[in-house]
């Protein structure tokens, strides 16, 4: 089929391709290139029907910006960049090559091949798609749920629904994930974070299973080939993955769960000087990367061969447009910023006090609703936990809240005031410029290490599915195995792991901040010890749903532990607590600790205990309750806890034991009318490793009728 078309001369704004009344208008920026041609093809047969429209530099440049503007073309049409220039990667850093055809930074689709199958244009000819821009999104408007009232649960997209026990009818795509919505709102999250959406090549992995010879495969999708374009493998129909990604957007905002994507700013899938070509180095090497200022080699930060140049103007305009598209067009409700604190290099690599690029982010207004959260340290060595930004809207992952918790729960002792300050809401890292409680994403198993179920059976990784011998992964994990490496029958270590993991739950829900849970930890999900999972496109990887019911006492406890953090709001304040002074009565404090004796807390550096009595120090309205929460970090003794007053000052409140982790299922959470009382002054037994929960129930006095 022949292409019929005309050109016009274009508009250098917007950048990319965009529907014009007269036609599509294309726009490229690159600096030093000294020609460029625009390649256009036909979506059905690429190779037959293809040509190049040579842009002349008198007519279609503006500045730094290539444009055209073609018209009469077809439906389907796919597009490209071919550019020359000078090729000098060890003195200018430049680095045209006029035999490549380049992807747009601004295309948004690929043309991509289903999952596994090798991306035969990558590196050569990489092409975008001009989507068809018209979706119908029924009256779809952001949930805008408060950041303080949020549950995140982080998922793979292909993961979640891909193992055969899904019973997907889609599975391994946003419509598997669709199919999995009665499931989310059962368990009760009010937002799902994506692991990386945008396009990648899951076939550029260089390492093979050292038992079978296979080779493994970029599974997470850390490597963006596109800032833009959503993965096309991820879509049941591969043909219209815009369309199945917005159709999973409206039906997650329909039950009331928002979306988050994890996007990957700090670097690209072109790697080092070795890597493929495929955009940003093929258009304008120095300007998107960071680069040495002698050596012209790659400066990298990100740890996977290159750094991109994100507080250069143009690189910062790109990131914006890309977060503004998702934002306006996709209609996600926020974002999770991988190696973050690359964001605040500038260009020569050293930390700016202010960066730009982080300002303009917190700033903008058509972001001004969505969630922004950075991962607060880079590949690097720099860790800005708690100081990424001062900026109010900024929130990070909270690595001390995962290390302080690991920590008390591996049976490490004098933790208990720091883990005292994690559960009150990290004030030590946030309370500053008008930061809050919310500003801290609590976790303490995210997509990078160990599953919850493998931190309390593992205390080394096994990485060697991965093909490098075991040194890849964190060597740090904090983690303990509970009294043997790997699985065991012994039914005492089961019941103590089981144990562990339900108090680190009940620490994660019941703390100030914001809880994310990572897919599958709710039912006791292995990957077989392995903590750098990002190559296993297998069962290590994948959700096996089997364990929902196998372990569905556990899941059972993650579903009323969320429910009773959404049911009482004092476990989401909006500020912190605040600190008494001398004197203060402690029936107007909200938070009191203790130890094994009221109003003894031990700070000691042998201890391994804490409790804190939780205060609703609001009037009487039937809003909330108090709150007793007793742990225990040691992880071979049994500690015996006096319960103190409710503290509610009418001296007429009970307690009843809603939580015991040491306890099987149904038992170990009860609804406040089954569950227990305990005595004031009573001495309530936690095994090691375990925790309590108590909850306030006011016993109103008995009215005696007056008589007449």
């Amino acid at each position: 089929m022949k292409i019929e078309f005309s050109t016009f001369q274009g508009i250098p704004q917007p950048l990319g391709a965009t529907f014009m009344p007269s036609g599509i208008n294309f726009a490229l920026f690159s600096r030093h290139a000294r020609s460029v041609s625009l390649v256009l093809g036909l979506k059905e047969d690429f190779e037959a029907a293809r040509l190049a429209i040579q842009l002349d530099p008198k007519l279609h440049k503006t500045g730094d910006i290539w444009h055209v503007l073609v018209s009469d073309l077809p439906p389907g049409i796919r597009y490209g960049w071919r550019i020359s220039g000078p090729y000098e990667p060890e003195t200018s850093g430049l680095a045209y090559d006029s035999s490549l055809i380049l992807l747009d930074p601004y295309a948004k689709e690929l043309r991509s091949p289903r999952w596994g199958q090798p991306h035969s244009g990558t590196g050569k000819q990489t092409f975008g798609l001009i989507p068809d821009e018209f979706y119908d999104w029924e009256g779809d408007r952001p949930l805008n749920i408060p950041l303080q009232d949020s549950i995140i649960y982080e998922m793979h997209v292909r993961g979640f629904t891909v193992h055969k026990s899904s019973r997907c009818s889609f599975p391994g795509t946003f419509r598997g994930l669709t199919e999995k919505i009665p499931y989310l709102q059962a368990l009760g999250i009010t937002a799902v974070e994506l692991m990386p959406v945008t396009e990648f090549d899951e076939t550029d992995c260089v390492f093979h299973n050292p038992e079978t010879g296979e080779q493994l495969k970029n599974y997470w999708g850390y490597n963006p080939l596109s800032f833009f374009a959503p993965k096309a493998a991820y879509s049941s129909d591969s043909s219209h993955p815009l369309h199945e990604f917005r159709d999973t957007v409206k039906a997650l905002h329909r039950a009331g769960i928002e979306v988050i994507l994890d996007m990957v700013f700090n670097h690209t899938s072109e790697g080092g000087w070795n890597g493929p070509t495929t955009s940003f180095r093929g258009i304008d090497n120095p300007i998107y990367y960071l680069l040495d200022p002698w050596t012209k080699a790659y400066l990298n930060f990100s740890g996977c061969g290159n750094t991109c140049n994100c507080n250069h103007p143009i690189v910062r305009s790109l990131i914006m447009d890309a977060l503004r598209w998702w934002v306006i067009e996709m209609h996600v409700d926020g974002f999770r910023f991988d190696l973050a604190s690359i964001l605040g290099r500038d260009q020569q690599g050293h930390v700016l006090s202010n960066p730009p690029m982080v300002e303009m982010i917190a700033e903008d207004p058509v972001l001004a609703d969505t969630k922004i959260i950075a991962e607060a340290w880079d590949a690097a060595g720099l860790y800005q936990v708690g100081h990424f930004s001062d900026h109010h809207r900024w929130a990070e992952w909270n690595g001390k809240f995962r290390d302080d918790v690991r920590r008390f729960m591996n049976g490490t002792p004098g933790l208990s005031g720091a883990l005292a300050t994690r559960i009150a809401g990290s004030s030590d890292l946030y309370q500053h410029n008008g930061r809050r409680p919310c500003n801290s994403i609590n976790f303490i198993t995210s997509h990078d290490g160990f599953t919850l179920a493998d931190l309390v059976s593992y205390s080394e990784k096994d990485n060697r599915a991965n093909g490098e011998d075991n040194r890849d992964g964190d060597n740090h994990n904090l983690s303990w195995n509970s009294g043997v490496e790997g699985p065991t029958n012994d039914p005492a270590l089961q019941r103590l792991r089981l144990r562990r993991v339900k108090t680190m739950a009940a620490i994660l829900l019941l703390s100030q901040g914001v809880p994310m849970l990572v897919a599958g930890d709710e039912f006791g999900r292995t990957q077989q010890g392995n903590n750098n999972a990002w190559c296993q496109d297998n069962e290590i990887s994948w959700i096996d749903w089997r364990l929902a019911e196998k372990n569905k006492g556990l899941l059972r406890f993650f579903q009323k532990l969320i429910r009773l953090r959404r049911d009482h709001a004092i476990f989401r304040r909006a500020e912190f607590f605040e600190i008494s002074s001398t004197g203060t009565p402690p029936s107007s404090q909200e938070i009191l600790w203790h130890g094994l004796q009221p109003g003894e807390p031990d700070w000691s550096d042998q201890s391994s205990t804490l409790a804190f009595l939780l205060k609703d120090i609001t009037p009487d309205d039937g809003t909330d309750a108090n709150f007793f929460v007793m742990l225990n970090g040691q992880p071979e003794e049994t500690v015996f806890f006096t319960v103190p007053d409710t503290a509610t000052g009418t001296h007429n409140g009970v307690w009843k034991k809603i939580i015991d982790t040491n306890l099987d299922a149904p038992g170990d959470f009860l609804d406040l009318r089954q569950a227990p009382r305990i005595a004031v002054g009573a001495a309530v037994k936690l095994a090691p490793m375990g925790c309590v929960v108590l909850q306030s129930e006011e016993v109103k006095p008995v009215r005696r009728r007056k008589k007449i």
